[in-house]
C-alpha cells in the first residue's frame, strides 16, 4: 500500500523570541591621560625654586629686622643686637603716631582717587576698546616701565611753582602767585596717585574683561539709567578686581618715601621717610627696625582683611 501524506493539521508554533541581552560584565574604564594634572605638577616644580628663594630671603630679612628692633647702638652708631624694649616703647611717641596716621590718610586718599580714575579707564578699554584693547593697555602700561624715581622727578617739575600746570592756571585766572602744589599734602597725594594708578587699572580691566556683558543689558532694563546700572551691576560684579587694585595701591603707598621727599615738605613726611632717615642719616638702625616692624604690622592687617574678603566672596560664589 502506498504511503499517504500526513494531512493532520498541526498547531502553528510561535516564533522563538529573541533571547534577552545578557549584560556585559563591568569592565574598568580605560585610563585616560591626564595632561592637566601633569601640567599643573610641572608648573608647581618650576615655581618651587623661585618661591623658596623669595620666601627664604623674606623670612631671613624679617628675622634680622625683628631681632634688631630690640637692639642698641654703640657710641660709634653701629647696631648691636640685644633685648632692650626702648625702641619698641619709643613708637608710642606722639610724633611717630602723627606720621603713621598721616601715612594712612595719604595712602587711603590716594587709593580712593586711583579707584575713581581707574574705573572709567578700565571700563572704556574693556567694553569699548574693541580690537584696540591690547594697544590701549600697552599705551597705559609702557610709560610706567620707566624708573619710578625718574617719573617722580618729572612729576615734580610739572607741579612746581614755575611748572606748566600752575602757569596755565594763572593764565586762566584760577591761581595766583601764592598758589603752591609742591610741599603740600595734595602734592604728595598727587605723586602717589600718579605712581600707582596703573596698579588699579590692570586688575579692574581684568575683572571687567571677564564680566558677562549681558548683566549690563539686564541691569539697564531693571535700573534704567547707566549710572544706576554701573553702581548696582558693574561695581558688585567687579568688586574683587577693585579690592585687588586697592591692595596693590595701598601697600606700596604706605611705604613710599619718594613722593613725600620730592613733593612734600617737613610737615608732609611719611613713615617711609622716617625709616629712611633712621637707617641712612640718623644711624639708628634699631629704631628704624622698630618702625619697619610697625609698618609691616599695619600692612599685614590690610592684607589679612583682603584675604578674608576674598575667601568670603569665593564662598558666596560657590553657593
Amino acid at each position: 500500500m502506498a504511503d499517504t501524506a500526513d494531512t493532520t493539521p498541526r498547531a502553528a508554533t510561535p516564533p522563538e523570541a529573541d533571547p534577552a541581552p545578557v549584560p556585559a560584565p563591568d569592565r574598568p574604564a580605560p585610563r585616560r591621560a591626564r595632561p592637566a594634572a601633569s601640567g599643573a605638577r610641572l608648573w608647581t616644580w618650576l615655581m618651587l625654586p623661585g618661591t623658596l628663594w623669595m620666601t627664604g630671603f623674606l623670612l631671613v630679612s624679617l628675622l634680622l629686622v625683628g631681632t634688631l628692633a630690640f637692639g642698641t647702638t654703640d657710641p660709634l652708631g653701629n647696631p648691636r643686637f640685644g633685648h632692650d624694649l626702648e625702641n619698641v616703647t619709643a613708637l608710642a611717641d606722639p610724633a611717630y603716631r602723627t606720621v603713621l596716621l598721616r601715612s594712612l590718610g595719604y595712602s587711603l586718599i590716594a587709593c580712593l582717587i586711583c579707584l575713581a580714575v581707574a574705573y572709567p579707564v578700565a571700563y572704556a578699554i574693556a567694553l569699548c576698546g574693541g580690537r584696540y584693547k591690547n594697544l590701549l593697555v600697552a599705551a597705559i602700561v609702557v610709560p610706567f616701565f620707566a624708573n619710578y624715581l625718574v617719573r617722580m622727578y618729572g612729576w615734580s617739575v610739572v607741579l612746581s611753582d614755575d611748572g606748566p600746570l600752575l602757569r596755565g592756571l594763572r593764565s586762566l585766572g584760577l591761581a595766583d602767585g601764592h598758589t603752591k602744589i609742591l610741599q603740600t599734602g595734595p602734592g604728595v597725594i598727587a605723586g602717589l596717585v600718579y605712581g600707582f594708578v596703573v596698579f588699579m587699572i590692570i586688575p579692574l580691566y581684568a575683572a571687567l574683561e571677564r564680566m558677562d556683558t549681558s548683566l549690563i543689558d539686564a541691569g539697564r532694563d531693571l535700573y534704567g539709567g547707566p549710572l544706576r546700572t554701573f553702581f548696582f551691576v558693574t561695581v558688585p560684579a567687579t568688586r574683587q578686581g577693585a579690592a585687588a587694585g586697592c591692595v596693590l595701591v595701598f601697600l606700596p603707598a604706605m611705604g613710599d618715601f619718594v613722593s613725600a621727599q620730592l613733593m612734600g615738605g617737613p610737615d608732609q613726611i611719611m613713615i617711609g621717610n622716617l625709616i629712611q632717615d633712621k637707617f641712612f642719616q640718623g644711624q639708628n638702625w634699631p629704631l628704624g627696625s622698630a618702625l619697619t616692624m610697625l609698618l609691616m604690622a599695619v600692612l599685614f592687617v590690610g592684607m589679612l582683611g583682603y584675604l578674608r574678603r576674598t575667601r568670603k566672596d569665593e564662598a558666596e560664589a560657590v553657593r
